[in-house]
């Protein structure tokens, strides 16, 4: 059993001490092995728009702890990229270069470096920036208990969330009030059964789901 503490669940240290290992050994190997090509996708970014490669953002990780998280660059860069946080399908801002990085998760791979300096790990709820970490509730604040993921049930569940956002008159209430309660429930879940296996299951339905959705025209 998992024991709770007023404000976030207690996770067990031999299940913390293997998952902080796996999570070394696979993100230590994929920028071994993923290096070559992202120096490739790095160079592309470059030419199509005017900009850095890589986007950085603050968000929230364990314990409400502040981190930098990292991205290949997929929009234009202006002021207006920093202030919205959300992004709908056909979201002008979005370069041609980073509609494909985005329909196929590449620009997520850079979270690898975050998940090797221990910020993030490969499975975890994942990382919100601190405005809506703030309109958490006491509870769902729990979900902070453990670091934050490249992904987990909610990104699965929640994969297409750009098209969703697209339907929607309001998308930033459509997120704050719909999306965003039941990906922290998900989140939730996840914590307080948190093990090995699970996270080994959420890979590969990852995996599937992303293949999946690039088969969509």
């Amino acid at each position: 059993m998992q024991e709770h503490s007023d404000e976030y669940i207690r996770i067990r240290p031999l299940t913390r001490f293997i998952k902080r290992s796996f999570d070394l050994v696979v993100s230590f190997c994929a920028l071994l092995v993923l290096s070559p090509f992202f120096l490739i996708i790095a160079i592309i970014i470059c030419c199509n728009t005017r900009g850095p490669a890589f986007f950085s953002q603050k968000r929230v990780g364990r314990h409400g702890k502040l981190f930098k998280l990292h991205k290949f660059r997929s929009m234009v860069v202006n002021d207006r990229c920093e202030q919205v946080y959300i992004t709908a399908k056909n979201d002008e801002r979005i370069t041609k270069v980073g509609a494909f990085i985005r329909k196929y998760k590449i620009d997520e791979l850079p979270q690898f470096y975050d998940v090797f300096r221990g910020k993030m790990s490969i499975v975890g709820p994942r990382p919100e920036v601190p405005e809506y970490v703030a309109l958490y509730t006491k509870e769902q604040r729990r979900v902070l208990s453990v670091k934050p993921g490249i992904t987990d049930p909610a990104s699965i569940r929640f994969i297409d969330e750009e098209q969703i956002l697209a339907a929607s008159k309001e998308p930033e209430k459509t997120y704050t009030k719909q999306i965003l309660p039941r990906k922290l429930r998900l989140g939730l879940n996840y914590v307080k059964h948190i093990s090995f296996w699970h996270d080994i299951k959420i890979m590969f339905a990852t995996f599937f789901s992303i293949l999946k959705k690039s088969k969509k025209k």
